[in-house]
């Protein structure tokens, strides 16, 4: 691998990690020499990705939970790089859409996001060196009827992402966004399991399928290294050129 490519040594906190997008990319930054700390909900499926990746370890936290971010980014040690990663999905009609559901979406996608860096901020200003990768989606860029609170939020750490870029910048810390397009994973089952929803994906990306979750890590591994050292407040559309079509 190219010297350039190389984070060996370097500890990356991945949100979300246990599965889907979030295990590809710890996957992918671990092949890079990453040291990892996955989290999540779940301390089965947790312990059970950090038992595929050498040099991985974990920790359980509920992202709606300000305390427990906090009390995360307390014990995590020293971060090199933070992937916010957790994400879930809940669909329903704008005019029903229930104020718990609003809160969650936001909570998880825009809250949290901004909880753990500005908790894991401080030390990587310390050292003048860090990075932050925020997952956004095509719903940070593009609307579809029945994800609302889902389209704001993306949205929101889309504007995060940019304003951290420019905050953090001075300080040699690069914040940087990938936005993936319709991918085969567990938070998108109910999607590929319904053939007319399949079909239309499959008409409308220009690739004509679903992307598998380990054509993600390429990007988390470009926006981790060196490589991507005067690249910041960008958003990298990994969708198989869904974004560039109409």
């Amino acid at each position: 691998m190219s010297s350039m490519f190389d984070i060996s040594g370097r500890r990356a906190l991945v949100t979300g990690g246990a599965s889907g997008l979030g295990l590809a990319m710890a996957e992918a930054l671990a092949a890079a020499g990453a040291d990892l700390l996955l989290v999540g909900r779940s301390e089965t499926r947790l312990q059970e990705a950090a038992s595929r990746i050498e040099r991985a370890s974990f920790a359980v936290c509920d992202m709606l939970d300000r305390e427990a971010i906090i009390r995360l980014a307390g014990k995590a040690g020293r971060i090199a790089l933070l992937v916010n990663n957790a994400g879930i999905q809940q669909r329903a009609p704008f005019t029903g859409f229930p104020d718990e559901g609003w809160d969650t979406m936001i909570g998880t996608h825009l809250t949290a996001p901004f909880l753990l860096a500005r908790a894991l901020a401080p030390q990587m200003i310390e050292r003048r060196s860090g990075k932050i990768i925020n997952t956004l989606s095509l719903m940070a860029e593009l609307g579809r009827a029945t994800i609302v609170p889902y389209t704001a939020a993306k949205g929101g750490l889309r504007m995060l992402t940019r304003g951290l870029a420019v905050e953090l910048g001075p300080h040699n810390i690069q914040v940087n966004g990938i936005a993936p397009g319709y991918f085969s994973t567990p938070m998108n089952r109910a999607l590929t399991e319904d053939p007319a929803f399949d079909r239309w994906v499959r008409e409308r990306t220009p690739a004509a399928r679903w992307g598998v979750p380990a054509e993600v890590g390429g990007a988390a591994v470009f926006l981790a290294s060196a490589a991507s050292n005067f690249v910041s407040g960008q958003v990298l559309f990994v969708d198989g050129g869904f974004s560039a079509s109409v």
